[in-house]
C-alpha cells in the first residue's frame, strides 16, 4: 500500500469533547503518553519495513469493440480462482454488450472470454454500470438497462452448463409501478433476495428501488420505495450486517430498514444543496466501514463546482451521536494535478489501524481521467494523496466511469470506458 498511509494509531470517530481533562492521574496519563509513543515507534518501524513502491498501472485487456465487447462501465468482481468479471454496454455477437470473464494465462497475461452475448430481445440489452454478483452456487446475476420482454430491461441470472454459460431472465420491468431501465448491479441477502434500483419508471417516473424473492420456482417483486422526482441517477445499493440498505437520490443519502412486518421504513440522511461546502449529484454507490460510518462522491458541488469525497460519520464526544454528521473531505479541482466529476464512488478497505478510500475521476495530466486516494493518518484527519496515484494517458484508458475493486494484495482493479490499443475501452491493474 501507499507507504505513507500506514498508522498504529487506533481508530477513533470524530472527537467533539471540549478540553476538559480525562485523567484522573498523572501516573494513568503517563502511562498513556508511554503507550502513544511506543506506538508511534512502531509505526515508524514498520514504515521502514515497507519496501518503496512506486504506482504501476497495467493494461490487462483492451477492448475491441467488436465481438468481445465494447465500453465497459461496470465495477468488476473476483471469483474465489481469482478470475475478473463484468460488463459491456456495446459490442458482443450482437452489438448489445456482454458479460466477460477475464482469467490469468500462467505467462503475466490475461484472456478474455465473452460467457454471453446480449441480442437486444427478450433477453435483455446494455448493461449499464452493471457489475455482477456471485451466489454460493456460482451463478451470476445482473441487470440490462434495454430490451427484455417488455423493452423496459431485465434482471438475469447466467448458470454455468456444461461448460456454457445459459441465461435466465428473472424478471422483465414493465414500465409502470415497478420501474424501467435497471442500473448497476444487485446485492442479495442471507434468504437469496436481491435488491436493486431502476433508473425510471415507478410512482414519480424516477425509478425505484427493489426486491426480487424467488418464490415457487418464480420471482415476485416489490418496490421498496420509489424514488422522488427529477432525483433519478445511477447509485447502486450497499446492505448493512443488520440488512439496512443504503442507496442515494441525485440530490440525497437514505436508509432503508426492514419495519418487521414485511416493509420497509425509509429515512433521509442528508440532503445536498451544493454550494462550496457542500455536494449535488450523488451518482455513486455509497460505501459502509465496520463503524457504519458512509462514504461517497458527489459529481458536482464543492469548491469548484466539480464534485465532493464526503463522509456521513457517528461522533464521539462525552455521549456518542445517534446521527452520523456530513463532512466533505474533499472538494475536487479538475485541471491537470486533480480530478472532477467522480461518477465511480470510492472503495473503502481497512481496520482500525489503518484506512483508505480509492475510486476514479475525470480530469488528470492527460485529461484522460484519473485515480485518486485518501488515507486516514489519525483520529479524524484525512490526506488526500498528491501526486495522485494514476494518471491516464489514453493508451491505458480514458474516461473511468467504474469504481474500483482490491485484491488481497492492496492492488486495485477497475475499467475504463474508453481508451486502450483499440480505444474500446480497458480493464486495468493498478499498483498503488
Amino acid at each position: 500500500m501507499h507507504s505513507s498511509a500506514m498508522n498504529t494509531v487506533a481508530r477513533r470517530h470524530l472527537d467533539t469533547s471540549d478540553g476538559e481533562p480525562r485523567f484522573g492521574s498523572t501516573r494513568l496519563a503517563a502511562a498513556i503518553t508511554f503507550v502513544v509513543l511506543t506506538l508511534a515507534v512502531l509505526a515508524l518501524l514498520l514504515l521502514f519495513a515497507l519496501p518503496a513502491r512506486g504506482q504501476t498501472e497495467t493494461v490487462l485487456y483492451s477492448f475491441t469493440g467488436g465481438s468481445d465487447g465494447g465500453d465497459p462501465t461496470s465495477n468488476l468482481a473476483f471469483d474465489a480462482a481469482g478470475n475478473l468479471y463484468g460488463t459491456t454496454y456495446s459490442g458482443g455477437l450482437w452489438g448489445d454488450g456482454t458479460v466477460f470473464e477475464l482469467s490469468p494465462n500462467g505467462d503475466g497475461g490475461w484472456n478474455e472470454t465473452v460467457l454471453y452475448s446480449f441480442t437486444g430481445g427478450s433477453d435483455g440489452a446494455n448493461p449499464t454500470y452493471s457489475y455482477v454478483m456471485f451466489d454460493g452456487a456460482g451463478n451470476l446475476y445482473g441487470t440490462a438497462y434495454n430490451s427484455g420482454a417488455n423493452g423496459y430491461g431485465v434482471v438475469f441470472e447466467l448458470s454455468p452448463v456444461g461448460g456454457s454459460w445459459t441465461e435466465t431472465v428473472l424478471y422483465s420491468f414493465t414500465g409502470s409501478a415497478d420501474g424501467a431501465n435497471p442500473v448497476n448491479g444487485l446485492i442479495m441477502d442471507g434468504a437469496g433476495n436481491l435488491y436493486g434500483k431502476t433508473y425510471s419508471g415507478g410512482k414519480n417516473s424516477s425509478g425505484t428501488v427493489f426486491e426480487l424473492s424467488p418464490f415457487g420456482g418464480d420471482w415476485t417483486i416489490q418496490v421498496i420505495t420509489p424514488i422522488d422526482p427529477y432525483e433519478e441517477n445511477c447509485a447502486g445499493l450497499s446492505m448493512d450486517s443488520a440488512g439496512n440498505i443504503y442507496t442515494t437520490e441525485s440530490e440525497s443519502v437514505f436508509e432503508m430498514s426492514p419495519d418487521g412486518e414485511g416493509g420497509w421504513r425509509v429515512t433521509g440522511l442528508h440532503t445536498f444543496r451544493g454550494g462550496a461546502k457542500d455536494g449535488l449529484d450523488a451518482e455513486s454507490t455509497p460505501v459502509l466501514d465496520p463503524w457504519g460510518d458512509i462514504y461517497g462522491t458527489t459529481v458536482y458541488g464543492g469548491a469548484e463546482n466539480h464534485g465532493t469525497i464526503y463522509m456521513l460519520v457517528y461522533l464521539k464526544g462525552k455521549k456518542k451521536s445517534e446521527q452520523r454528521t456530513f463532512i466533505v473531505r474533499h472538494s475536487f479541482l479538475g485541471g491537470k494535478k486533480d480530478g472532477f466529476y467522480p461518477w465511480g464512488g470510492v472503495v473503502y478497505f481497512g481496520n482500525e489501524y489503518y484506512e483508505y478510500l480509492y475510486g476514479t475521476a475525470l480530469g488528470g495530466e492527460d485529461g484522460d481521467g484519473v485515480v485518486f486516494g485518501l488515507n486516514w493518518i489519525g483520529l479524524d484527519h484525512w490526506k488526500y494523496m498528491k501526486p495522485l496515484p494514476w494518471s491516464f494517458n489514453g493508451a491505458d484508458g480514458r474516461t473511468p466511469f467504474s469504481g474500483l475493486i482490491p485484491d488481497g494484495a492492496g492492488n486495485l482493479y477497475g475499467t475504463t470506458s474508453a481508451g486502450g490499443s483499440n480505444g474500446a475501452g480497458v480493464v486495468f491493474e493498478l499498483t498503488p
